[in-house]
């Protein structure tokens, strides 16, 4: 296996392990505190002040609501469409097991995406039986195409 191939499958495990967390994060595991209220956007999501293209703002809207349609009917195979690497078909089973066990999720979008250049960054917004969460996700465009970087 090439050092470039193994290198991306690492970062796609990352990408994988860092979204599985986050969604394990709002699994069932009884009751909790309610979450302290939001004073300032994630780190992670990047805050820009440059105009950005009204095609790089429609662009990343339509994968931002792509995380959330796939989050929200927990569809890992979709989810791995959305990455910037091909996913391996153990790290999309770990992932689709974890958000089986999750139970129903009620998925939005916090904020639109925040876009600069060739990134931009969202914030989901997740529920779910175990509590609530705002999930950071950074954005690229590789090649000409919008998607989750590893």
């Amino acid at each position: 296996m090439s050092g470039r191939l193994t290198a991306g499958l690492v970062v796609l495990g990352a990408l994988v392990a860092g979204a599985v967390l986050g969604l394990v994060l709002v699994a069932p595991a009884g009751p909790s505190p309610p979450p302290p209220a939001a004073t300032s956007q994630p780190a992670s999501v990047p805050s820009f002040s440059s105009p950005a293209s009204d095609a790089d703002v429609a662009a990343t809207n339509v994968l931002a609501n792509a995380i959330v349609d796939a989050i929200k009917r927990g569809d890992a195979t979709e989810f791995g469409r959305l990455t910037c690497e091909p996913q391996t078909s153990q790290a999309l089973a770990e992932l689709q097991s974890k958000w089986d066990a999750a139970g129903p999720l009620t998925v939005t979008l916090a904020r639109p995406p925040n876009v600069a250049g060739d990134s931009a960054g969202v914030t989901v917004h997740v529920e779910g039986p175990g509590g609530r969460k705002d999930t950071p996700f950074p954005m690229h465009r590789e090649r000409g195409r919008w998607c989750v970087p590893g």
